[in-house]
């Protein structure tokens, strides 16, 4: 069985601070990649040089690059998230960008198209809910439904929002706080690659991160485990 590689445990990221072929073996971690996945990390590499991955990836670096600006002297991050989209877009020349949302968040999805129409864009969105198939339909039992059983309960349908946006040949899709798991079923269902603007939390104001770090919801995190 191979050796899981395990990064987050890495306390040292000599990846980050030195090229790997600087990095002596002996002190790298027994799950670090650079010392258990060489061939892997070298063929990788080679893939960068590939026209459907360097159209992204160099803009992508780009983006990256422009996110920050020198203030007063320090390196100060100025761009939210979806500043970043639209100048991403800019660079790889899109011109139709999709929208795939949840229901409880309209709000949030029109304020996201008219910031993206004002940038130049052509806009498709596309509701989680849209086609009104009740769940049951989508091979869900009526007892998963959140409401009455009996009662008409529309289902999100990741798939219809994908294809949708393949039929209208968007150039970027984008994730507006989906359902884990249908984020997941409309990620691999698009022709056209897609980012996440907004995850969705619940709970926490569609800012999952808090559950780690916050003792409050500590006993929230580790209880309610599936068996």
């Amino acid at each position: 069985m191979a050796t899981l590689p395990q990064c987050a445990k890495c306390s040292n990221t000599f990846c980050q601070r030195m090229h790997g072929d600087e990095v002596s073996k002996n002190v790298l971690p027994k799950f670090c990649p650079m010392k258990i996945s060489e061939i892997t990390i070298k063929a990788v590499t080679e893939r960068y040089g590939q026209e459907n991955v360097r159209k992204i990836y160099v803009p992508a670096t780009v983006t990256e690059k422009e996110a920050y600006e020198l203030v007063r002297g320090v390196r100060m991050a100025v761009r939210p998230r979806i500043k970043e989209l639209v100048e991403f877009g800019k660079l790889i020349h899109a011109r139709k960008i999709g929208l795939a949302f949840c229901a409880g968040m309209r709000d949030e999805a029109a304020r996201i198209v008219k910031v993206l129409g004002k940038s130049g864009f052509a806009v498709a969105s596309v509701l989680c809910k849209c086609g009104g198939i009740d769940k049951t339909k989508l091979g869900v039992a009526k007892e998963y439904k959140i409401g009455k059983a009996s009662k008409y309960e529309a289902g999100c349908n990741p798939v219809l929002q994908a294809q949708l946006l393949n039929d209208v040949g968007t150039d970027i899709n984008v994730i507006v706080g989906l359902c884990v798991g249908h984020d997941m079923l409309f990620t691999i269902n698009p022709e056209a690659p897609v980012t996440t603007l907004i995850v969705k939390d619940r709970l926490l104001g569609h800012n999952p991160v808090i559950a780690l770090y916050s003792d409050y919801h500590k006993g929230i995190v580790e209880s309610q485990k599936r068996t």
